[in-house]
């Protein structure tokens, strides 16, 4: 057996299954309807605010249950919180959110039976990689997600084109994966054989808050809408790029790449694309709009509509930013640059309903060069204006993104917490590494603080708490993917296993199989044939598959240890594997190695834990290649997973 079979055969372990969570505090009634509830014994008034259908107040049952039915409502997902006595409030009860930089949202999820582009379908799945790079334009570790399709593992020769898909503003980069679920709308456009096989990358679209210690942007907070020579677009085209291209097995020509995005992230998207038409031939703009001043492009348009296969674009007219996307569209109109437009109406505006049917249109025609121009030739004009569009001006963006307010604000020595909760009568920090709670302070502008010396360099969860009610710090993106009430997450960037200071040292690569709900890491390569160490990382009582990397930070640890020579390759994961070799012999380094998150109290000993069991391996002597068939077949463990011909 070489490495390659083994990891095959590693990672069809990991892909397959269904993913089924249904929250006690949603019914999705037969009549369309749904209804929500919420326990809360200290709340005077609560609301539901739920995408379909604003704030709604609730109604507090003799028990002290909070409900209320709303509806009906089309079937598809949809973002919600409670309002808890002016204070906005996740589902505790659900495990799906809304990852972002800002505020904390549960998902409603109600299935199609199938009929909805993104269902989870019983066909092939493709997987999900979260990766860490070193970006020298930035000059500090960046994060992004990887989908690869079902096949990409079974036949190692082929190589595939890259589509870059960028999330909106405040989005994180999970954003495309859980909320715009394209690896799903992907495998099933796959499966019925209605799209081509790809690769999907998605990026970070604001990485100038990772590299600013105390989590502020460079604008003050507000986030990022300049582009051109800005933070993104440099990490994009100079690190982003070429780490994809050296460590995938990707096709690497203009005709073989396509960007677009969201939002922000479709501006991001056609600015980088028409910048840069060497690159890329396929451009998607979903409820977004560019730049009318790229050199080159717009009055040569001849020339550039002979590079560009496919320009995609899409918004609702219900969308705060409808009116200048229209307008975008007639200006290309008159400078004689093709472009297909798409209009919905009834998806409530700058959703990410909107989101998933666009992509659901788009990805059937990316790198089909066939399909995508008989979409250009039947391209319409854009819609003649009449005054009345919805425009995006500094008084949406002020509404829509208030001043910022920093928390945590970390040091070296302390971390600074701040919540807005003007009316509240008495704010606490809860924090898992310290016996009692911390008193916050309110100043005149309605703002609760409190700085925290002791453990400022420790990983650990903490939240607010309001007035009796528990609450996530809103500014933190860093969210804790526990079962029931999702905690923030306090992750010091001056502390020793924070990927903001590790510099360019190679990484493994994490993944989240939601079907499964399990989780693995694979170490990056050491270029030496090595028998990797299996490690078992079982969950506490409350955690989800997530909780080991995102809060406890193995792949993290094993990258540092593994860069500083501290410890061997590995693969780590959430499930119970028990490897055999050939003959249903056991093969020696693969009986798993097993830490149990319920044996420590808190996140900050369960890393250290595993801090001790990884230094312990990296002093043991490395088993014998076993005799058969041998480990590791040009290059060993690892051997391509981080090499220039992209495993």
């Amino acid at each position: 057996m070489n490495y390659k079979t083994f990891f095959t055969a590693m990672m069809l372990l990991l892909t397959t299954g269904v993913w089924a969570q249904s929250p006690k505090s949603i019914i999705c009634n037969p009549d369309g309807t749904v209804t929500f509830k919420y326990k809360n014994d200290n709340a005077k008034e609560v609301m539901v605010d739920v995408q379909f259908a604003g704030r709604k107040p609730m109604t507090r049952q003799a028990d002290g249950l909070w409900t209320v039915t709303l509806g009906p409502v089309a079937k598809d997902m949809y973002p919600y919180c409670f309002i808890v006595d002016g204070v906005s409030v996740m589902d505790p009860e659900n495990p799906q959110y809304f990852p972002n930089e800002g505020f904390k949202n549960s998902l409603l999820e109600i299935p199609g039976n199938g009929d909805l582009p993104h269902d989870i379908k019983d066909v092939p799945h493709g997987r999900i990689e979260y990766v860490h790079y070193y970006s020298k334009s930035l000059g500090a570790t960046n994060n992004a997600i990887v989908y690869l399709p079902p096949n990409y593992m079974t036949d190692f020769q082929k190589r595939y084109p890259v589509f870059y898909l960028i999330s909106g503003t405040t989005d994180t980069e999970e954003v495309y994966y859980k909320v715009g679920r394209v690896n799903y709308i992907l495998d099933n456009l796959l499966a019925e054989g209605k799209a081509k096989e790809m690769i999907v990358v998605l990026p970070y679209g604001n990485p100038t808050k990772l590299c600013l210690n105390n989590g502020a942007s460079a604008n003050n907070g507000l986030p990022a809408t300049r582009f051109g020579g800005d933070p993104f677009s440099r990490d994009l085209i100079e690190d982003l790029m070429p780490y994809i291209e050296k460590n995938y097995r990707t096709r690497n020509d203009r005709d073989n790449r396509a960007i677009g995005g969201f939002s922000r992230g479709g501006n991001q998207g056609l600015f980088n694309g028409l910048s840069n038409l060497d690159k890329f031939s396929y451009l998607c703009s979903y409820s977004s709009f560019t730049s009318t001043d790229i050199p080159n492009v717009y009055d040569n348009a001849d020339d550039t509509n002979k590079k560009i296969r496919l320009f995609w674009l899409g918004v609702g007219t219900d969308d705060f930013l409808y009116g200048n996307a229209r307008d975008y569209m007639e200006f290309l109109d008159q400078k004689g640059i093709r472009s297909v437009k798409e209009f919905t109406t009834d998806k409530f505006g700058h959703t990410w309903m909107n989101a998933k049917y666009f992509l659901s249109k788009t990805l059937p025609l990316l790198f089909n060069k066939k399909a995508a121009e008989a979409a250009m030739k039947e391209a319409k004009p854009a819609p003649a204006k009449t005054g009345q569009e919805q425009q995006f001006t500094p008084g949406v963006m002020a509404r829509l993104f208030p001043k910022h307010i920093l928390s945590p604000e970390y040091s070296q020595d302390s971390i600074i917490f701040r919540m807005k909760a003007p009316d509240a009568q008495k704010v606490e920090l809860e924090c898992e590494i310290l016996p009692d709670c911390l008193p916050m302070t309110k100043d005149a502008d309605g703002i609760w603080s409190v700085t925290m010396t002791d453990f400022a360099t420790e990983t650990f969860k903490y939240c607010f708490i309001v007035d009796g009610t528990r609450v996530a710090d809103p500014q933190n993106m860093l969210l804790s993917p526990d079962r029931g009430f999702k905690y923030s997450i306090a992750d010091n960037p001056y502390g020793p296993f924070s990927f903001a200071q590790m510099g360019d040292i190679p990484h493994g690569r994490t993944g989240y199989d939601l079907n499964r709900q399990e989780a693995w890491y694979m170490s990056p390569t050491t270029g030496q044939p090595m028998i990797p160490v299996m490690i078992q990382l079982v969950p506490g009582e409350n955690d989800t598959m997530e909780s080991w990397f995102k809060l406890g930070g193995a792949d993290a640890i094993a990258d540092r240890l593994l860069a500083d020579g501290n410890t061997r390759p590995c693969m780590i994961t959430t499930s119970a594997l028990d490897f055999m070799g050939q003959g249903g012999m056991r093969m020696p380094g693969f009986e798993p190695r097993v830490l149990r998150a319920d044996d420590y109290p808190t996140w900050s000993q369960r890393r250290r834990a595993l801090l001790r069991l990884l230094v312990k391996i990296g002093k043991e002597p490395a088993p014998e290649m076993p005799a058969f068939g041998g480990f590791g077949g040009g290059g060993g463990f690892g051997g391509g997973f981080g090499g220039g011909d992209g495993f």
